[in-house]
C-alpha cells in the first residue's frame, strides 16, 4: 500500500510542477504582451522557456521519483499545465498585463517630463543657435552666389 501512497504523492507533486510550467509560460506571455520586442528576442524567450521546463521536470523527476519516468508523471504535468490554463491563466495574464502598464505609466511619466524640461532647457537652445549660425551662413551663401552671377554677367 506504501507505494500506491508514494505514487499518488508523485503524481500529486507533479500535477504542481504542471501548474508551476503553465505559470512559467504566463510569465513570458505577460513579457510579450507588455513589451514590444523583436523576433529574434522572442526565439530566445521560448528557448529559455524551453531549458528551464525541461530543468524543472529533470530536477523533480530525480528528486521525487528517483528518476523514473512513468506515464503517469506525464499525465501529471500535462493535466497540470492544462489545468492551471483553462481556469486561471486568462485572468492573471489580464491583470498581470494591466498591473505593468499601470507600472510603466507610473514611472514613465516623470521620466518624461524631465525630458521634456531638458528639452526645453538645453535642447531647444542650442537648436536656435544652430539655426541661427545656420540661417547667418545661407545668407552669406545667397550672397555670394549673387555676388558670383553679377561677376558673371559683367
Amino acid at each position: 500500500m506504501s507505494e500506491v501512497y508514494r505514487q499518488l504523492f508523485c503524481l500529486f507533486i507533479f500535477i504542481l510542477i504542471g501548474i508551476i510550467i503553465g505559470i512559467l509560460f504566463d510569465c513570458f506571455r505577460i513579457l510579450r504582451k507588455s513589451f514590444k520586442t523583436a523576433d529574434w528576442i522572442t526565439y530566445i524567450q521560448d528557448i529559455i522557456f524551453w531549458i528551464l521546463t525541461g530543468i524543472i521536470i529533470l530536477f523533480s523527476i530525480f528528486k521525487f521519483n528517483n528518476g523514473e519516468i512513468r506515464s503517469y508523471i506525464i499525465l501529471g504535468i500535462f493535466f497540470g499545465a492544462l489545468l492551471y490554463i483553462l481556469t486561471i491563466s486568462k485572468f492573471v495574464v489580464k491583470y498581470s498585463v494591466l498591473a505593468i502598464q499601470l507600472l510603466k505609466r507610473i514611472i514613465l511619466y516623470p521620466i518624461n517630463i524631465l525630458i521634456s524640461i531638458f528639452k526645453k532647457l538645453i535642447i531647444n537652445p542650442i537648436k536656435k543657435i544652430f539655426n541661427s549660425f545656420k540661417t547667418i551662413y545661407n545668407k552669406k551663401i545667397q550672397k555670394k552666389t549673387k555676388n558670383d552671377k553679377m561677376a558673371i554677367k559683367k
